[in-house]
């Protein structure tokens, strides 16, 4: 391939000024819409909505520059994986070394994305359930169906909570923290009920710790409600749960923001296969990502889906 110097220095002020600002340990999901907004051939960036088109390679665009006035042709990378034909072998191969790292941070986002995804739908249907319950049931039913609710929203909470942890899949992901925000607002919310004389799951003895957001269920609180306005905490549970169940829906529906940011994330991914080889052959290399291990599993996962 042959490139000219303007476009390596094109190269050098623009994406190399962006992504090694910061030392190659950038954090990705930052450095998302920098990355990729010189890399796609619209200039969008691709955490803002709609998905944007990356089929457009970079280098191709450079070579076409008006600019071009003098080419030399790219010869083979040194051992270490640099290109010593550039001006800054070094930053470029930084560069790459972001990309790199954004190759894993994608999908493994992809992956536990698509898992919460998946399991939002079956909050959906716990939502649901509790929606059907009727005033004609008995307490013990109830109180045993508030419990399997319980359990299951605490192990949803469970199953993703090392995610959003530093060097989680989820970390730093904002449709999976709106995700997670949406059902427990749902259930701090204080207005189910009221119009039959109680305000919320909270009177019904279920609260959230603000520390582990996992729930409890007061069964003494509970029994004493029963008791006392059965109508009201059989209405309240109608309404939460149809409310519950139909934010689940909206968080998976399209257009919104788990849906939107898979699509970005797959946009992201495809491009860098596709175009791995020659921006290593450009720029060097770069570091292999060697991701720590709750991400490893969910590139793991990827992998065995998607294919490498």
């Amino acid at each position: 391939m042959n490139i000219s110097p303007v476009s390596i220095s094109l190269v050098q002020s623009q994406m190399l000024g962006s992504l090694t600002s910061s030392p190659v340990n950038v954090k990705l999901d930052d450095s998302f819409a920098t990355m990729f907004s010189l890399l796609a051939s619209n200039g969008t960036q691709l955490n803002r909505l709609p998905a944007v088109d990356l089929s457009s390679d970079l280098l191709s665009r450079l070579t076409q520059s008006s600019n071009i006035n003098q080419s030399y042709n790219i010869t083979s990378l040194s051992p270490a994986g640099f290109n010593m034909t550039l001006a800054d072998p070094e930053s470029a191969y930084k560069m790459m070394t972001s990309i790199n790292k954004a190759d894993v941070y994608y999908k493994t986002q992809f992956s536990k994305l698509s898992e919460m995804k998946s399991s939002i739908s079956q909050m959906q249907e716990a939502g649901s359930s509790l929606g059907s319950i009727a005033l004609s049931a008995d307490n013990d039913s109830i109180k045993s169906r508030l419990q399997q609710f319980v359990g299951q929203y605490n192990t949803w909470i469970q199953r993703f909570d090392p995610d959003f942890q530093q060097g989680g899949g989820l970390a730093g992901t904002q449709a999976a923290q709106v995700s997670r925000f949406e059902l427990e607002q749902n259930i701090n919310n204080r207005f189910f009920g009221i119009k039959g004389g109680v305000h919320g799951l909270g009177e019904m003895g279920i609260t959230i710790d603000p520390d582990t957001r996992l729930a409890t269920l007061d069964t003494a609180k509970l029994d004493a409600l029963l008791t006392t306005n059965k109508q009201g905490a059989v209405d309240t549970l109608q309404e939460f749960g149809a409310n519950f169940a139909k934010s689940a829906s909206l968080l998976n529906s399209d257009g919104n923001f788990i849906l939107k940011r898979l699509d970005n994330l797959n946009s992201a991914i495809h491009y860098i296969t596709d175009n791995k080889d020659s921006l290593q052959k450009e720029f060097g290399t770069g570091d292999t990502t060697k991701p720590v291990v709750q991400a490893a599993r969910a590139l793991a996962a990827y992998n065995q889906t998607y294919g490498t």
